[in-house]
């Protein structure tokens, strides 16, 4: 009888001690769970914690979080000075420049020897290619930075395309090139105003690298997730290495050395589209021209589903 107690008792015994393990092991996977939750809304923050009451990997945990949270803000305090200094030297330069651009204006309106004018034809040149690149930066700043927000919302591709070849046209013209486009009546979810200069751009750097008597189109393909707009040219086109780092910010392709622009044009667009829940691809082979194609979310695709 005696040693049926016993065995009763250690039985219970045993019995509390895995449901003791058990409440500790969830209350510790429990304080984990709310831990990261936390840090995914950003809104973690420290506690003290008895670590004799938790185990080493919850403290390990709380210690990581802690300073993925530093870094989190000394990343975006960093983010915030660069987007103050942007900011300051494109308000400090703007003046300056447009008059730099005036008098160079001017002087181009009265009799110059050949070479003064060849000067001040430079000179025009130059500021205004600064004067694009303080505003590319700026508005790349203000993208990555959240300071600009895009607000996507249903709206007409072919809207959205006839547009961008209206404005594209004169530069198609003056250089030679011939531009065309099939716009195709559908929609997709896009903010107007900042994805028509994402397509502008697009345009923009076809007719740069297409030399005079080439061709840019716009084509449309509408999918059931997507829309798809291509820009295609007839240019210098790309190899497999440069399609792989044309999105880069100031990258320039070796071909493209003296062409006009900053390297700013496709990383923006890029980042328009991804701002939109959209991508950019390309496709492209040395001296047979590029294919950029622009994907937008079509009304019916959410953000979850995609």
């Amino acid at each position: 009888m005696t040693a049926w107690i016993i065995a009763a008792c250690a039985a219970l015994l045993a019995l509390a001690v895995i449901l003791f393990d058990r409440y500790r092991l969830r209350r510790t996977m429990d304080t984990l769970d709310r831990m990261l939750d936390e840090a995914i809304a950003g809104t973690f923050a420290a506690s003290h914690f008895d670590e004799s009451r938790l185990s080493a990997v919850e403290a390990k945990m709380r210690r990581y979080l802690e300073a993925s949270g530093v870094t989190k803000a000394r990343l975006a305090e960093q983010q915030a000075r660069v987007q103050g200094l942007i900011a300051d030297i494109s308000h400090q330069t703007k003046t300056p420049i447009a008059n730099i651009l005036l008098y160079a204006a001017l002087l181009g309106d009265k009799p110059l020897p050949d070479d003064c004018r060849d000067c001040v034809q430079a000179l025009s040149a130059q500021a205004d290619k600064l004067r694009f690149l303080i505003e590319a930066l700026v508005k790349a700043g203000r993208l990555e930075t959240g300071v600009i927000t895009v607000h996507p919302k249903a709206d007409s591709v072919a809207a959205l395309v006839t547009d961008a070849l209206r404005e594209a046209a004169p530069k198609a013209q003056a250089q030679g090139i011939s531009l065309s486009g099939e716009p195709v009546d559908t929609t997709a979810c896009f903010d107007r105003k900042w994805t028509g200069e994402a397509l502008g751009n697009l345009l923009d750097n076809a007719i740069k690298y297409t030399p005079a008597g080439g061709a840019v189109s716009v084509s449309v393909v509408p999918y059931e997730l997507f829309c798809r707009i291509d820009v295609a040219d007839t240019g210098i086109g790309l190899t497999e290495d440069e399609c792989a780092r044309v999105f880069e910010r100031f990258y320039r392709a070796p071909a493209a050395h003296d062409a006009p622009g900053v390297g700013l044009g496709l990383y923006l667009a890029r980042e328009i589209a991804a701002a939109n829940g959209g991508y950019i691809k390309v496709s492209a082979r040395p001296g047979t021209g590029s294919t950029f194609s622009l994907f937008l979310p079509r009304p019916t695709a959410t953000p979850d589903e995609m």
